[in-house]
């Protein structure tokens, strides 16, 4: 055993000594000691009942035989974080906590550990250290909020941000919307980035089934907690690591997924930084690729009126993966945390309800609801969630509004300063450039609740929250801050979006984009201390996951 290094022999009386004045006794120091890996905290909804959770994991590893050790790491509520300079820390942390997870388990020789995450960015940040550290790894979830309801009305945090800019909708109805939006623990409750990620373990083969599913306040999920604590010792016991469950056909299999329930297009930065700890490239074309033969099975909030309870109830993930595989969509012979293949983990599972999960035979769309754009505004690439994209803004061609930041655009927004058929575009808000990559949720919520959903394009070298729907383009690349072509756009340059032929352009002559960009300075880095400035000076490109660049040549296109 690992742990052997810190309690085994004459020398390491000391090493014991501290072990017992945490409680732990002959038999307890002897068994595999494996580390739970918390993110609970009372100020993020998603991680409030994780103390929980915790406990259910605990007695699952006691009653297989090993010992269990509890710590927690940091966890950013994205809603919370929302609209201000807060949300430059969200993408950040994900760093930050792979490296609280990896600190952990090396500094305490940990034989194995179990990943308890919930929100957005807590969900890859632990995979990426469980990817990295090579020690046996498990990941349940705290589950996904039940949706709220106003009137007769399922309702959810999006609906009610977008409410705050309806005219129809008084300061009273407002107020009782948000009394019941958020209804109590979990992860807000539509397809959203933290539900996206929980699904796509079940698809990595890093957690079990019905993980992304089982609704956070529920007698289920505390058995799959206890089950998961069971499943990480008996990975200690065989010696099996994420890296042979973590291979190239578990992320080709997340990104098919991915595509089917149309999930949060932040995902197109996690899986390939998680890939990216493994040496597994998982660049935006590989991501296109699969896209283009993934049929779209759901609609689930924000892109259509079902929420994570009725993806459950229609057989969660498990049926997904059974309707893809009719058309090898996936590759079920993968290797998974509980010792059997993917396949096995999912019996002949198959949706329930064909209105929430369609058949591969009756698609919403015969390709997956996240798109891949490239094209002269975005040479190595943009993200679209095109199934939660309306008809109108398909194809289209407008002139380029032009903001330097978040922060201008709303008021631009808000003022009415927006009119049918422009084309947003908000930059210098990039992975370096903002720093931290903001989710631009209050600019598209703003678009949508003011009724211009489908009339006004947003395109960014920022990303969007998974609540977001509409015409929003992000993780343009090269950002700004690099040098991108984004940098260059004026106010009213005509820019074409072509989501069908995937192109992005920026129509202006190739002369006159020469001689902006003999213009066009590097701008100053807007933090000179703290940890947003190291971030700034280290992390890559959104194209290949926003990860940190140890070669020095952070943000660059290419």
């Amino acid at each position: 055993m690992r742990s052997e290094v810190i309690k085994k022999g004459r020398h390491r009386a000391g090493q014991r000594s501290l072990l017992r004045a945490v409680g732990l006794g002959d038999e307890e120091i002897a068994r595999p000691l494996i580390g739970i890996a918390g993110s609970a905290n009372d100020i993020v909804p998603g991680h409030i009942h994780l103390d929980k959770v915790n406990e259910a994991v605990a007695e699952g590893i006691r009653k297989a035989g090993g010992t269990p050790l509890v710590f927690n790491t940091i966890a950013v509520c994205d809603g919370l974080a929302m609209g201000h300079e807060g949300m430059k820390y969200s993408l950040v942390s994900r760093e930050i906590i792979s490296y609280t997870v990896e600190i952990m388990v090396h500094a305490h020789a940990l034989d194995g550990v179990v990943l308890v995450p919930n929100c957005d960015k807590v969900i890859p940040g632990m995979l990426m250290a469980a990817a990295r550290m090579g020690v046996p790894a498990a990941v349940v979830s705290g589950g996904p909020m039940l949706a709220g309801r106003h009137g007769e009305m399922d309702i959810d945090l999006v609906k009610v941000m977008e409410a705050c800019d309806r005219e129809d909708v008084s300061d009273e109805e407002l107020a009782e919307m948000e009394r019941v939006a958020c209804p109590g623990a979990g992860c807000c409750s539509g397809l959203f980035t933290a539900n996206s990620m929980n699904c796509l373990t079940e698809a990595l083969g890093m957690a079990l089934p019905g993980n992304g599913t089982i609704l956070a306040e529920s007698k289920e999920r505390i058995k799959i907690a206890e089950e998961t604590g069971r499943v990480a010792v008996a990975l200690v016991e065989g010696g099996t690591t994420p890296d042979e469950i973590l291979t190239e056909r578990a992320f080709r299999n997340a990104l098919a997924v991915d595509m089917a329930v149309g999930g949060s297009t932040n995902s197109l930065l996690h899986l390939p930084a998680i890939a990216a700890e493994l040496g597994i490239r998982l660049n935006l074309g590989i991501v296109d690729h699969i896209c283009s033969t993934t049929p779209n099975l759901a609609r689930i909030a924000p892109a259509g009126d079902h929420h994570m309870e009725d993806l459950h109830r229609a057989g969660g993930i498990p049926a997904v993966l059974g309707e893809l595989a009719q058309v090898e969509a996936v590759d079920l012979d993968a290797p998974t945390v509980t010792g059997e293949t993917l396949g096995a983990n999912i019996g002949d599972a198959r949706s329930l309800d064909n209105e929430v999960i369609r058949p591969a035979s009756r698609p919403y769309m015969a390709k997956g609801g996240l798109a891949v754009l490239r094209g002269s505004l975005a040479p190595d690439g943009a993200v679209l969630k095109e199934a939660a994209m309306g008809e109108k803004m398909r194809f289209h061609r407008g002139p380029a509004r032009v903001f330097d930041s978040e922060d201008d655009a709303i008021v631009a927004i808000r003022g009415g300063g927006i009119k049918p058929g422009d084309v947003v575009v908000v930059r210098y808000e990039g992975p370096r450039g903002g720093p931290g990559m903001r989710e631009m949720l209050h600019p598209t919520a703003a678009i949508a609740g003011m009724g211009l959903g489908d009339e006004v394009l947003l395109i960014t070298d920022g990303r969007f929250s998974g609540g977001t729907r509409g015409g929003a383009v992000g993780h343009v690349s090269p950002e700004a801050a690099a040098g991108g072509p984004i940098a260059l756009v004026r106010e009213g340059d005509q820019i074409q979006i072509d989501v069908d032929g995937r192109r992005l352009e920026l129509i202006v002559d190739e002369k006159e984009l020469k001689h902006r960009r003999r213009e066009w300075k590097p701008p100053e880095p807007k933090y000179d201390k703290g940890v947003l400035a190291v971030y700034s000076r280290l992390v890559g490109s959104a194209a290949e996951g926003a990860v940190i660049d140890f070669t020095g040549k952070s943000g660059e296109g290419g």
